[in-house]
C-alpha cells in the first residue's frame, strides 16, 4: 500500500489546512511520532506521515457528531481511496476515541499519547517572554501540566491514561516529545524570532 512521500503529505497539509495553529499542531505531532519511531526502531516515514496527516480534515469537518463526514471520517474515506497503509488508517481512526476503535499497535498508542501533549508544549513556548520552544524545560511543562487552567481543554486524566497505555514513564514521554518539537522549533514558529 502506498505511503505518500513527505512532500506529498505536506502538499496535502497546505491544500486542506489553512489555520497556522492547526498546521503547527500537525507538524509537532509529526516530529513526536518520528521520535517515537526512532525509539521503537519502527518505520519513521510511516509514523511521521501518520502524525502529519492525522487531523487533515479537522478544519473542514470539525463536527465530530456528523457521522458521515465529521472528523476524521472524511480523511479516513480519502486515505482508503488513496490506498494508504492500513496501519496509518487504523491509527488515525483509533485516535478518534469516540469512534470506539481499539488502540492495538504502538503506532496507535503513540499517536494518541502525543496528540494533545504537543498542544500543551506549544502553549508553554507561547507564554515565555522569548517565545522560544528551545528554552522550554521538562520542569516547566510538568508545572503547566499540573495547572488545570492552562490549556484547560486538555483532559489531563484521559491523557495520562493514553501515556500509561503507551507504557512509557510520564517524564520520559514528555521529554521525548519536547526534544522532538525543539528540533523543529523554527518550522513550528516558536524559535524566538
Amino acid at each position: 500500500m502506498p505511503l505518500p512521500t513527505r512532500d506529498e503529505a505536506e502538499q496535502l497539509l497546505h491544500e486542506w489546512v489553512q489555520s497556522e495553529s492547526l498546521r503547527r499542531h500537525m507538524l509537532a505531532v509529526e516530529a513526536a511520532m518520528r521520535a517515537y519511531a526512532q525509539y521503537y526502531g519502527e518505520d519513521e516515514e510511516l509514523w511521521g506521515i501518520t502524525g502529519l496527516l492525522h487531523d487533515l480534515d479537522y478544519e473542514r469537518f470539525a463536527d465530530m457528531e456528523d457521522t458521515e463526514n465529521g472528523h476524521p471520517r472524511t480523511e479516513l474515506r480519502l486515505f482508503r481511496e488513496w490506498d494508504y497503509p492500513p496501519e496509518l488508517i487504523h491509527a488515525v481512526e483509533a485516535h478518534a476515541t469516540f469512534l470506539g476503535v481499539p488502540r492495538e499497535s504502538r503506532l496507535d498508542k503513540a499517536l494518541l499519547a502525543c496528540d494533545e501533549l504537543t498542544g500543551l508544549i506549544l502553549a508553554c513556548a507561547y507564554v515565555r517572554p522569548d517565545r522560544d520552544l528551545r528554552s522550554v524545560k521538562l520542569k516547566s511543562v510538568k508545572k503547566k501540566w499540573k495547572d488545570k487552567a492552562f490549556t484547560a481543554a486538555i483532559d489531563r486524566q484521559e491523557n495520562m491514561e493514553f501515556i500509561e497505555e503507551l507504557g512509557v514513564p510520564f517524564d520520559e514521554h514528555v521529554q521525548r516529545v519536547l526534544d522532538a518539537m525543539q528540533g523543529v522549533a523554527t518550522e513550528l514558529g516558536v524559535d524566538g524570532a
